[in-house]
């Protein structure tokens, strides 16, 4: 049966060359980086060497790169980490209600401590305004956290206006950018952005292994102890093959990131448009233009989405219905249901997410098959 994988904002597969460029250092490189000796100083110069690699791709200083156990840590890192170092005069946040949840987590153990907290609105496509952020910010705001790009209906908000906003106020600028370094330009600098957070496995790398850049100046409060490793920010032996796979990825993404941009916003304008010949009803739910490469979310009639994902996957197409750390419940997408969508749109909502082995020779197929198995789920009983 042909497989065909359309869910690459869960994971990428690992590419190739970042599996032999990790393979040195999971058999015979297997030194730990603070090891005064020759296996740990070939450990060592794996690490840096990547951290530059890393740091190249958004345009930051390579000791501004903190090595991660993955984005959901980077961000529990940045949020929490900023909160337990502010002053006692100032004690509010900013984020919004659709944000992932390693971001909303983290903003309500926050307000369980006590400390202020204010959800902006977002308008319908999910985009944050930079207006809103404006009108929100007050004297003892410390904190702004938004997402570059949503995870599951693929908005893509105005980071720079808010990285302005922000800079002006004094205040830190965290973005969650887990969905968008390697898939589209990212400058730290130009966007103003203090705090940002990303993971391997969403670029083709592995999985484990993430990263949050902290801007120059920027103090945090450890969230893991134990020992001075990336420069006191977080303790424990670091993933030296995961790192060194990291960096490969990150080669590998700014060489190939206006290609990959273009071939991808290519690919999902025609699915689009082959689907809503098909299904002239159909929903786009996210922003029309300014939205994530390659990626679609949409509503298709009054179709369960959960049912069309396991009647596709039996096909061998494997699709979602929303982010994968909540692939098991069965409650709406707080995504959708914070950008208004009705109950019947929410619940019928598919995420399909295209990478680099997608072929849109296979578009026939993927369409029909969708066609196929909303007749089935809407043919009257007999």
């Amino acid at each position: 049966m042909k497989k065909i994988y359309l869910d690459h904002s869960a994971t990428t597969p690992v590419d190739p060359e970042v599996v032999d460029a990790m393979l040195p250092y999971l058999r015979e490189e297997f030194g730990n980086p603070s090891s005064a000796h020759g296996y740990g100083r070939s450990a060592k110069i794996a690490m840096e060497t990547s951290r530059e690699k890393i740091a190249a791709l958004i345009n930051a200083r390579p000791s501004e790169i903190v090595f991660t156990g993955s984005g959901s840590e980077a961000d529990n890192m940045a949020i929490l980490g900023a909160a337990f170092t502010s002053t006692s005069s100032r004690r509010h946040v900013i984020s919004n209600a659709i944000e992932h949840h390693a971001v909303l987590h983290s903003v309500e153990r926050l307000a369980d401590k006590g400390f202020n907290v204010t959800l902006v609105a977002n308008d319908g496509f999910g985009m944050i305004h930079p207006e809103s952020v404006a009108e929100a910010i007050r004297p003892d705001t410390f904190l702004l956290s938004v997402m570059h790009a949503n995870n599951e209906i693929g908005t893509i908000n105005p980071i720079a206006e808010m990285g302005g906003l922000a800079r002006e106020k004094g205040v830190i600028f965290h973005v969650d950018a887990v969905q968008t370094v390697g898939k589209i330009p990212i400058d730290v600098n130009s966007m103003q952005v203090d705090l940002l957070a990303a993971s391997a496995h969403k670029m083709y790398g592995p999985k484990g292994i993430g990263f949050l850049y902290v801007r120059q100046g920027v103090r945090l409060d450890p969230l893991v102890v134990g020992g001075s490793q990336e420069r006191g920010h977080r303790a424990g032996t670091e993933n030296i093959a995961g790192i060194v796979g990291f960096g490969k990825a990150a080669d590998i993404a700014r060489a190939r990131l206006q290609a990959d941009q273009e071939k991808l916003t290519q690919l999902h304008t025609e699915l689009l448009f082959e689907l809503k010949r098909v299904f002239p009803d159909l929903i786009l739910n996210g922003h029309p233009s300014a939205r994530l490469p390659g990626h679609l979310n949409v509503s298709i009639g009054n179709v369960a989405g959960d049912e069309l994902l396991m009647m596709l996957d039996l096909r061998g197409i494997a699709i979602s219905t929303g982010s994968a750390c909540t692939s098991g419940s069965i409650q709406i997408s707080h995504v959708l249901s914070g950008v208004q969508a009705s109950s019947g749109v929410a619940r019928g909502a598919i995420r399909i997410s295209m990478g680099r082995s997608t072929n849109r020779e296979d578009f026939s197929f993927i369409v029909s098959s969708i066609k196929s198995c909303v007749e089935k789920m809407t043919e009257a009983p007999t």
